[in-house]
């Protein structure tokens, strides 16, 4: 690879970094080096986002954006989902904001709206009220 003066790779993906970066690993790899080491530690070991939080010395809103996300999700304990709630309805969800139901329900909705067809005019574009 080509190196460019006071520039050197990540040893991860080989993306340039400045020569005076602390660090041999960019912070996008180093972000997915955490998230992994995260992921292992919550397969191995029962425990909720506080925990992680503390074991890996993070934030909390990280761990629940990863939550939100869908990237991790909460293991069930006697039959009952730990996490949070979906957004829509209250009932638990294991990952992402909307339980299966309202997250089919959201689909459908938007097929639906797709499907009309798209009708312009000056008066669609006028502030109305719904009756």
């Amino acid at each position: 690879m080509l190196m460019i003066e006071n520039t050197k790779e990540c040893k991860i993906c080989h993306k340039l970094l400045s020569a005076d970066y602390e660090g041999d690993v960019c912070p996008h790899c180093q972000e997915e080096d955490l998230f992994m080491r995260v992921k292992d530690y919550i397969r191995s070991n029962v425990v909720n986002e506080y925990m992680v939080a503390d074991h890996f010395q993070i934030s909390i809103k990280k761990v629940r954006n990863w939550i939100k996300e869908g990237r991790i999700e909460y293991v069930e304990k006697d039959t009952q989902i730990v996490g949070t709630k979906c957004q829509r309805c209250g009932k638990p969800v294991s990952f992402g904001t909307l339980c299966p139901d309202c997250m089919r329900l959201m689909n459908y909705n938007n097929k639906k709206i797709q499907l009309t067809p798209d009708f312009k005019s000056q008066e669609d574009d006028r502030m109305r009220f719904l009756e």
